[in-house]
């Protein structure tokens, strides 16, 4: 049986922070310590019930991933290891190598639809950049020959990694910012802190509840209303949430919406039908990686995946307004905004 997450929905018309998605109302017991920054090509706002030296703790910590696991900054592991590629065997830190590692799990687990060597396409699209294009199939046909998971070699024992491809290129954007969530969570659960709100650009992770003893209140965006505007709002404790969809990152070329979730078999934006995936799991690590898989995969197919894995709950919203639960979700999510209705 599927463990069920412990989630209820709440009523509508909050105090909504826009910029987050997140819905809260002001703890009276102690005081939080907050900031929003700007790392790994997102915004991260984290409010945490702690110390300035938690906080500052934490922002560290994100930038120490930032650094090993950007994919364009210069000395990065992953930057080393796309270098390298075709050539040599990469020695990488611990954080990239197990990183690595699950994206390769998450990969084989989807048939390779979730892909961490789909960098020559998104080099190629580049959409999220200031000149994004629609390239000609042959260039499209050239990058897709460059992606295949299983040409990534890991060597366990000397924590190296090499591409056995030349050209090939490694990308953990859609599922480092979840590992940099849980990394930021076990750094402040280990200095003690009982309760924190983290936001890594749409992936949010709750430490506890707030301090009064009351849960943390999420909203689910509306993927087609403006940052802020909700579909539902879920209460949680000790939970990551994460949204994916194609409203996040686009550019639109003779009327035609082009997004940065890009199917590796096709070489083209993910065509599936949903607006958005979110997905409610203790580990931001997974919920980031299987909000994009299930996104790729679609209502049936991810549903199915979905309703494999244990303690793992989605909320599938397609381009029609209709609202997919997974089986823990539902009775528990009871109330949908205006012009959206449950799916069957």
């Amino acid at each position: 049986m599927k463990q069920r997450t412990l989630i209820t929905t709440v009523a509508m018309g909050l105090l909504v922070i826009a910029a987050l998605g997140v819905v809260f109302t002001r703890p009276r017991t102690r005081e939080a310590v907050s900031d929003t920054r700007v790392m790994m090509d997102t915004s991260i706002e984290m409010r945490i019930y702690g110390s300035k030296r938690d906080l500052e703790a934490a922002f560290r910590r994100v930038q120490e991933l930032d650094n090993l696991m950007s994919r364009t900054r210069k000395g990065s592991d992953i930057y080393r290891v796309n270098q390298e590629a075709g050539r040599s065997w990469v020695k990488v830190s611990a954080d990239t190598f197990y990183v690595i590692e699950t994206a390769l799990r998450f990969a084989e687990l989807t048939g390779g639809l979730f892909d961490p060597t789909v960098t020559p396409l998104v080099e190629l699209w580049g959409i999220g950049t200031e000149n994004p294009q629609i390239p000609d199939q042959e260039a499209i046909d050239r990058a897709k020959a460059l992606i295949d998971y299983r040409n990534v070699e890991l060597d366990q024992a000397g924590r190296r990694v090499r591409l056995t491809q030349p050209g090939m290129g490694l990308d953990l954007g859609a599922i480092g910012k979840g590992y940099a969530a849980d990394s930021v969570a076990q750094l402040l659960r280990e200095r003690g802190v009982k309760s924190a709100l983290l936001n890594l650009g749409g992936n949010v992770l709750v430490i506890g509840g707030k301090p009064d003893g009351s849960p943390w209140r999420i909203g689910i965006q509306d993927p087609f209303a403006a940052r802020g505007t909700h579909v539902t709002v879920l209460e949680v404790r000790d939970i990551s949430i994460v949204t994916s969809g194609p409203y996040e990152r686009f550019f639109i070329r003779n009327g035609k919406r082009y997004h940065h979730i890009l199917n590796p078999e096709t070489g083209y934006p993910a065509e599936t039908g949903l607006a958005s995936v979110s997905i409610i799991t203790p580990a931001s690590t997974t919920a980031d990686a299987l909000s994009t898989s299930v996104f790729l995969l679609g209502v049936e197919k991810g549903l199915a995946l979905l309703e494999e894995l244990e303690n793992v709950e989605g909320m599938l919203i397609t381009n029609d307004r209709k609202v997919y639960l997974t089986s823990g979700l539902k009775g528990q999510v009871k109330s949908l905004a205006k012009g959206f209705e449950f799916g069957d």
